[in-house]
């Protein structure tokens, strides 16, 4: 995983300040024109401000707090809010903040009628690190006809006899895209997403709450968030369909006719790409970051990202081939955040593999993102799927999943439609690495990331085409050591009451099954301190109740139950 560090992202070596600061401003002057008024500025350093790393209830959900407790990950200054008195004069000296990032530490700025004092007062600030034009929300004036980030994928409709015709099967038409993988095995074992959260990352979701296809989704209150990062509203369901194919491909729920990879998942729904007028800009990349950090924040356990970036409506801010190197551009560094916040972060590989790039694009470059390429349901690779390796010379695409031929929803619906793109082999292979994650919940998200590499069928020789190939869920099972007798038997340690008080006792309760033996149990600060530790012998196989000793003050921590063969984390809030 990447280097984190705020002050490790200055581009500034053999420059001094001044020659930067001018080389900056001359350099955004001869840009503004052609630029719009958007910008990405970086800060210097993040001071906490009012926040708390001993508080993160103020900034995280328990959700998330529990996911980084349970994978034993320490909060640290990137968890914190952007300072607030950076924005405050930001938006005095005359700028419009759209997104801040608390990740990268910096915040998408407009700039009304790119007025030249406004950014000049801006540019001068001592926190700014780095100021870069981000492109218009709107496609150029006179561009000609609209272009469409999805143009390459193709939807062809399944006609209405044919659908009366399939119900030998409770997946109909999806039972390739899930077979393939051996995903019904998880399904038989009743692992099909439920208690975990997806967050969705799209150009719009058209129709969705009026399709028959979703209802269960909505019944039952599985859409847990939507906003729209582009307009800055809660309306998804509009401007475009390609995120309600790819939902389809994740959430139907019709049996004998459609069924997604993760039925019965949460999911949050984003809209970070703007994709009216056929626009590609910079900003969008923006979008998706301030989409995955409240994500994070919700408690997301799983990204998943139809979206590529490699050109833009202005060549100026195009990524060249270098930029794929995982380090360079900030969708890519953002969905490596991810993964170190705990976050199994999927991305679709792109369609380029026909074309003169032909090969992968952001953020299918990450170190940390499992990029999917495309096959169809024979296991055939599919000639548009881009191919690595990444300018750095790793291997890209991950692995491969359904992308040619894939079934999901008809728009408006009713009906089942066939659709081709990696757009719909990343969510095929989300919801199932979802499915592999809620059977095998002790283990961290790059450990997943590893066993669907070390499961697939190219893993003793993968390539840059192919990846490590197609993973096998019944294989990844059985490479982590669970059976059928064992995958519904999980070892559980429960603390209750919650929150406790600092006066009240607190107690840690063993179920039945967890090993007998020495077990060290110890409380960590959220920044991974440790506080005070007590031994335990557990002498019986029994369910039992372990009274913690020596309760530190009110705070967030992190109970660690550490013996031979068990280990566990979990989350405890005291409260004065």
């Amino acid at each position: 995983m990447r280097n984190m560090a705020f002050d490790g992202c200055s581009r500034m070596k053999g420059l001094t300040l001044l020659a930067y600061l001018c080389f900056n401003y001359f350099f955004l002057n001869t840009l503004c024109a052609q630029s719009g008024d958007w910008y990405w500025i970086a800060f210097r350093s993040k001071p906490a401000g009012t926040y708390s790393l001993n508080q993160p209830q103020a900034f995280l959900s328990a959700r998330s707090i529990a996911r980084r407790v349970r994978q034993g990950i320490p909060l640290d200054s990137s968890d914190l809010p952007v300072y607030q008195p950076y924005i405050d004069s930001i938006q005095a000296a005359g700028g419009i903040v759209k997104h801040r990032s608390r990740w990268l530490n910096g915040v998408t700025v407009r700039i009304p009628n790119n007025d030249s004092l406004i950014r000049q007062r801006i540019w001068n600030f001592p926190f700014v690190r780095l100021a870069t034009p981000n492109g218009r929300v709107a496609g150029p004036p006179g561009a000609g006809l609209p272009k469409d980030k999805f143009v390459e994928e193709l939807t062809v409709s399944v006609m209405q006899p044919e659908i009366t015709n399939r119900t030998t099967s409770v997946y109909g038409f999806s039972g390739g895209q899930i077979r393939l993988h051996k995903g019904d095995y998880l399904h038989d074992q009743n692992f099909r997403g439920q208690g975990m959260r997806i967050a969705v990352f799209d150009a719009g979701f058209v129709n969705m709450p009026n399709m028959p296809v979703f209802d269960s989704l909505y019944l039952r209150n599985r859409i847990v968030d939507t906003y729209d990062f582009v307009d800055m509203d809660t309306g998804v369901y509009e401007f475009d369909s390609h995120g309600t194919y790819v939902m389809g491909c994740l959430a139907a729920n019709i049996p004998g006719q459609l069924m997604g990879t993760a039925p019965e998942a949460q999911y949050m729904l984003y809209r970070s790409e703007n994709n009216v007028g056929g626009s590609e800009n910079p900003i969008e990349e923006d979008n998706w970051v301030a989409a995955a950090e409240r994500a994070d924040s919700a408690g997301a356990d799983v990204f998943n990202s139809s979206l590529i970036y490699t050109t833009f409506d202005q060549p100026s801010m195009n990524h060249p081939w270098s930029d794929m190197d995982g380090n360079t551009a900030r969708m890519t560094i953002a969905s490596d955040w991810a993964a170190a916040k705990g976050i199994l972060v999927v991305n679709s590989a792109g369609n380029y593999g026909g074309g003169p790039w032909y090969k992968i694009g952001a953020a299918a470059d990450g170190d940390s993102v499992l990029a999917v390429g495309a096959v169809d349901t024979l296991g055939q690779r599919a000639g548009f799927s881009s191919m690595g390796p990444t300018a750095d010379g790793r291997i890209k695409p991950n692995v491969m999943s359904v992308g040619a031929g894939a079934a999901s929803c008809q728009i408006p619906g009713p009906g089942v439609a066939w659709i081709s793109g990696t757009s719909f082999s990343g969510p095929i292979m989300a919801g199932l690495a979802t499915c592999l994650w809620q059977a095998l919940p002790g283990r961290r998200n790059m450990e997943i990331f590893d066993l669907l590499q070390r499961c697939a069928n190219r893993q003793a020789n993968p390539d840059t085409v192919h990846g490590y190939g197609i993973p096998n869920m019944q294989l990844a099972l059985s490479l982590a050591g669970y059976s059928v007798n064992t995958m519904n038997d999980q070892r559980q340690i429960r603390i209750f009451p919650q929150p406790a008080s600092v006066a009240s006792p607190c107690t840690l309760e063993w179920e039945s099954d967890i090993p007998v033996g020495d077990y060290r149990i110890t409380w960590y600060s959220m920044t991974g301190q440790v506080i005070k530790s007590q031994e335990h012998v557990r002498l019986y196989k029994e369910r039992n109740l372990l009274p913690l000793e020596n309760k530190p003050g009110a705070g967030l921590y992190g109970i660690g139950i550490e013996g031979l063969s068990y280990q566990a984390r979990i989350p405890c809030l005291i409260v004065p």
